[in-house]
């Protein structure tokens, strides 16, 4: 089982993220489940339906205005880091932070590494599943790798001369 990073303490994963090409077919209905875009955009009426959880996941290129409408219905929002370098979603989950008032889980998926945690988290992550030959325990530091910032952010909105005057 996998362990990831939520809400700063490394706990057991208890959703099933799907593939892209996955489909409806022999889904267990009370299993919570993050689907890609794809489905969830072809078969949401059914996936609202279901007894289990239901989060999304998005690619790099897929855009997080194409799920603002569906926010109410997902308890979870994964954004898929393809490869470390690639950081579009990055301003993805600003956006589901502060346009759009999304308060479920933002988890970043894919190949998310230590040094990105700090970052993420200002962003507006708050569950993260590290790559899979990563160590989650130890990467929990990361988020004391910098005693303040001086730029606002989702998880803190004032600069720091705001913050200090």
């Amino acid at each position: 089982m996998q362990r990831i990073i939520k809400n700063g303490q490394v706990v057991d994963e208890n959703w099933h993220l799907l593939p892209a090409d996955a489909s409806l077919d022999g889904l267990n209905n009370s299993d919570d489940i993050i689907v890609p875009l794809r489905l969830w955009l072809e078969h949401d009426h059914a996936l609202k339906a279901r007894d289990g959880g239901v989060g999304v996941w998005l690619d790099s290129h897929e855009e997080v205005e194409s799920i603002a409408d569906d926010l109410q219905h997902l308890q979870l929002v994964a954004l898929n880091f393809p490869i470390f370098s690639d950081g579009r979603h990055y301003s993805s989950a600003r956006l589901l932070r502060e346009r759009y008032g999304y308060t479920g889980e933002v988890r970043a998926i894919g190949d998310v590494l230590r040094d990105q945690l700090f970052y993420m988290m200002r962003c507006g992550f708050d569950a993260f599943a590290l790559r899979e030959d990563r160590d989650a325990e130890s990467a929990l530091n990361s988020f004391r790798d910098f005693s303040d910032a001086y730029q606002s952010a989702v998880v803190q909105p004032l600069p720091l001369f705001r913050r200090r005057a």
